[in-house]
């Protein structure tokens, strides 16, 4: 909601209240005025449902074909409201649903957990073949892993949604990693936000962290080549 919209809301607010607005008046417009903000949320769930089935399909026609299923889990979710309001501010977005659609491209996120190296790039190529998607930006995390070790697939794409009116092209960041890969980063992101310890400490544990990173990539290495040698 921008801000004429809130002070529009404000306005409101204060004639119902010079009017002895009831409860149900004032629980009505709440409603109305929230309106904007939960369809634009709803696109960007609707977009995740669209992704997630995209990526079930093609584990289930693995599957079918003989093949052992690419994918462990799928996890999804939509930013937070503080992380949203963290982006705008490091980025100096205007305050507006419509600037916030443009500029921010993982409001909707989507992780797929393979179980192998080859497994993230043959899904992301087969996902990336169907004339419904559209490639924003691919970031490969795997093959130029992070400074301090973090490894992951990144797509932002650009998914239709079919809507009662109209059809809109949603923005949604794709993320492929392995096990190992997920394992890491969930870790690492929780040790990410202890401030409280000396800066000495910290060095030595991103040391510690990236060390990490880089046996589970050994084994990830280990346990593909195994399985290219059983196949």
């Amino acid at each position: 909601m921008d801000n004429s919209s809130r002070r529009q809301v404000m306005n409101e607010l204060i004639n119902l209240s010079d009017q002895d607005m009831t409860e149900s008046e004032f629980i009505g417009m709440l409603e109305e005025s929230m309106i904007p903000l939960q369809q634009f949320f709803t696109y960007y769930k609707c977009a995740i449902m669209e992704i997630e089935t995209k990526f079930k399909v093609l584990n289930e026609q693995f599957s079918i074909n003989g093949e052992s299923n690419p994918i462990e889990f799928i996890q999804s979710r939509i930013k937070s409201y503080s992380s949203i309001f963290r982006k705008v501010m490091k980025k100096n977005i205007p305050n507006t649903l419509e600037a916030l659609e443009e500029n921010i491209h993982d409001i909707a996120g989507v992780r797929v957990i393979c179980s192998f190296i080859q497994d993230i790039y043959r899904l992301a190529d087969c996902f990336l073949s169907q004339d419904d998607i559209t490639l924003i930006e691919r970031k490969d995390y795997i093959e130029s892993p992070k400074p301090n070790g973090y490894r992951s697939l990144h797509l932002i794409v650009a998914v239709p949604i079919f809507l009662e009116n109209e059809k809109r092209m949603v923005k949604v960041e794709v993320q492929l990693r392995t096990i190992a890969m997920d394992f890491w980063a969930s870790l690492e992101h929780k040790l990410r936000y202890k401030k409280d310890l000396p800066q000495e400490k910290l060095d030595l544990l991103a040391s510690d962290m990236k060390k990490c990173a880089d046996e589970s990539a050994s084994w990830d290495m280990r346990m593909q080549s195994i399985k290219n040698m059983i196949e």
